[in-house]
This record gives C-alpha cells, sequence and structure tokens, in this order.
C-alpha cells in the first residue's frame, strides 16, 4: 500500500504528464504585445495603451498590420499569410479544409475584415477591442478574448 503522503505529489504531476505531450497553444503576438503586465488579463491601461503597443508589431514600419506581422507562427516555422488565391477553373481540385475562426482579438481589430490592420484601425484599438467587454468591467479577460470552443467539442484535457 503507498502512503497517501507520496501519492499526491504523483497525482499533482499527471495533468502536466498529459501536457507534455500536446504541443503547447501558440501566443497570440497580439495578446503580447497588449498585456504589458503579463497577467493575462488586459486592464484599463493596457486598452488606453494598446495602438501604441500593437506597433511594436509593426516589423516593416509602414504604420499597418499585415498577418505575417500579428498572427503566431505556424509549427512548421513558416510565415502565417495568406493562403494563395483558389485558380478561377477548380476543375477535380480537392476543396481546401475549412480555415479555422479568427481569434476575437484579431477580429476585434480588423474592423474591415480585409485581414490587415490599417493604421485607421491601430487608432481605434482602444474603442475596438472595447467591444470585447461583454460584462462592461473595463478589462479584458481570457474568457473574453480567446477563441470559444465549437459547440460539442470535448474539452481539452488539460482544462475542465
Amino acid at each position: 500500500m503507498i502512503p497517501a503522503l507520496l501519492l499526491c505529489p504523483l497525482l499533482a504531476a499527471l495533468p502536466q504528464a498529459q501536457d507534455a505531450t500536446r504541443p503547447p497553444r501558440p501566443v497570440s503576438p497580439i495578446l503580447l504585445a497588449l498585456d504589458l503586465n503579463g497577467d493575462g488579463i488586459l486592464d484599463a491601461g493596457e486598452l488606453a495603451a494598446a495602438a501604441k503597443s500593437l506597433l511594436k508589431l509593426d516589423k516593416n514600419g509602414d504604420g499597418q498590420l499585415t498577418p505575417d506581422e500579428y498572427r503566431p507562427p505556424r509549427p512548421d516555422g513558416q510565415a502565417q499569410g495568406n493562403p494563395p488565391p483558389r485558380p478561377a477553373d477548380q476543375g477535380n481540385q480537392a476543396p481546401r479544409p475549412p480555415q479555422r475562426p479568427r481569434p476575437p482579438l484579431d477580429t476585434a481589430l480588423d474592423a474591415d475584415g480585409d485581414e490587415i490592420i490599417s493604421a485607421a484601425e491601430l487608432a481605434m484599438a482602444p474603442l475596438l477591442l472595447k467591444k470585447l467587454d461583454v460584462n462592461g468591467d473595463g478589462r479584458l479577460t481570457p474568457d473574453e478574448f480567446q477563441p470559444k470552443r465549437p459547440e460539442g467539442a470535448p474539452a481539452r484535457p488539460d482544462k475542465p
């Protein structure tokens, strides 16, 4: 029989062992730029500074953010650009797999939906992000800015 004191640390380590088999979820560069204190919550001060904070992602200095600047890198190391356009004559080509929904932070900041966060959208960033504040407390918590799990999707083993 194993004493309970020895068993508790082993049981506590089980969820971490499951996490080791799953590659870590990439962190949004937008979230990293906005969350100045790194607490995972976007407070009123961070939201007010959003326009300036997001400019840190503007690698080429053109005053706007393109997908390769604000999306996390893919696991294969390639940039997260737009998929290549489809030819007009699709013939017998296999259909492309469905695109993942865009994260709420990306969608909120890209008001016109063209996948480029323009200079005007950057300037309006504090107002655009406030639309995600569902409970109106003046800050954004992960439940407000992280993608929602599709209906009926199984919970991740490391999350209740």
